[in-house]
C-alpha cells in the first residue's frame, strides 16, 4: 500500500510470469517468479515487469491514522532497506543511477531519448522505465540502442526499491556508467520512495503551472536538479520562467536548475555536461575509497 494515497495494484508480472509475494524469516516480503502454465516466454536483460503488488500495495480502508503512520514507517523502512542493497550495487559498479520524476506529460521519455542520442559515443548506459502499463517507453528507449527494461506497477503510482532490485538482476548494467530509472508520472509519492538512486532528477514542463513547486513541495526538495523542459514553446505560452525559478528556489534553494528543449536542443550541452561533472565525481569519490582502504 502506499499510505500517501492508498493506491494498490493487481496481478504482478515479471518478464512475462506470475510473482508471487511471501514474508522471509527477517520480516522481509520477497517475490518469486513462476511461469504461468500458458507462457512459455523466457527472461532476457530488455523484459517486461510486471510489479504492483505486496509489501508496498495492500490498500487498507478503515484503519486509524496511528495505525498508519506505524504502516508507512514499516514500509520506508522495508523501502529503505532495498535501497541500499541497490545503491550498494551501484557504487560498486561505479553507475550513477538517476531517479528521473515529473508529473504525466512533461516530455520525460522524449527528452530522455534526445538525451541517449545525444551522450559521447561509446558512454555505457542502460535504463529502467516505470509505467502502471504497456511497454511503450522502454521500447522507445530500445529504439536507441539502449538496453532497457520495463517495469508495469499495475494501478501503484510509484516505483519501490525491491521493483527496481529485481529490474538490477535482470538488466545489462554498464560497467562505470549511467543507469536512467524514469518512475511513474506522479509529483507525490516518489518523493517518498528512495530507489537507490544518487539524485533525483525533476522535470516541469512549461506547459504546466509555475506554481508547481509549491504544490508539489516534497518532490522539489528532494531532488538535486530540476530541468525546466519544452522551452521551444515559450513564445506560444504564457508561462512565467522567471516566477517557477523562483518557487523552486523557495522550495530547495540548493537546487541546480537547467532550461531545455528537446525539440530545439537548447540546454542540452548544460544538461550533459552536468551529467558529466556527477559521474567524474563518483569516479573521484570511488578513487578516493580505495586509497583510504589501501
Amino acid at each position: 500500500m502506499c499510505t500517501t494515497c492508498g493506491c494498490n495494484a493487481g496481478e504482478v508480472k515479471l518478464d512475462g510470469q506470475t510473482v508471487h509475494d511471501h514474508a522471509g524469516s527477517d520480516g522481509r516480503v520477497y517475490r518469486h517468479a513462476h511461469a504461468d502454465a500458458h507462457d512459455h516466454s523466457h527472461p532476457h536483460p530488455h523484459g517486461l515487469l510486471h510489479l504492483g503488488r505486496g509489501e508496498t500495495h495492500a490498500h487498507a480502508p478503515g484503519l486509524s491514522p496511528a495505525r498508519v503512520v506505524r504502516i508507512e514507517r514499516d514500509i520506508l523502512a522495508r523501502n529503505n532497506g532495498h535501497a541500499a542493497e541497490n545503491r550498494g550495487l551501484l557504487q560498486a559498479r561505479g553507475i550513477l543511477g538517476l531517479n528521473l520524476v515529473s508529473s504525466p506529460g512533461s516530455g520525460k521519455t522524449t527528452l530522455l531519448v534526445r538525451t541517449l542520442r545525444a551522450l559521447p559515443a561509446h558512454t555505457p548506459v542502460a535504463v529502467i522505465e516505470g509505467d502502471q502499463q504497456t511497454a511503450n517507453d522502454a521500447e522507445r528507449i530500445r529504439a536507441t540502442g539502449t538496453p532497457a527494461i520495463q517495469i508495469n506497477t499495475g494501478k501503484g503510482c510509484h516505483l519501490d526499491a525491491q521493483m527496481v532490485g529485481q529490474a538490477l538482476q535482470r538488466l545489462v548494467l554498464p560497467e562505470g556508467g549511467l543507469l536512467f530509472i524514469e518512475n511513474v508520472g506522479n509529483l507525490v509519492c516518489p518523493a517518498a520512495f528512495d530507489l537507490g538512486e544518487a539524485a533525483k532528477v525533476v522535470i516541469l514542463s512549461v506547459t504546466e503551472g509555475e506554481d508547481k513547486p509549491l504544490k508539489y513541495p516534497d518532490m522539489f526538495r528532494a531532488a538535486r536538479l530540476l530541468l525546466l523542459n519544452k522551452c521551444d514553446l515559450l513564445p506560444h505560452l504564457d508561462f512565467d520562467v522567471a516566477l517557477a525559478i523562483e518557487n523552486a528556489l523557495r522550495i530547495n534553494p540548493e537546487l541546480a536548475i537547467i532550461r531545455v528543449s528537446a525539440v530545439s536542443g537548447e540546454g542540452l550541452d548544460d544538461w550533459l555536461g552536468w551529467l558529466a561533472r556527477e559521474r567524474a565525481s563518483l569516479t573521484a569519490r570511488q578513487n578516493t575509497s580505495v586509497i583510504e582502504a589501501a
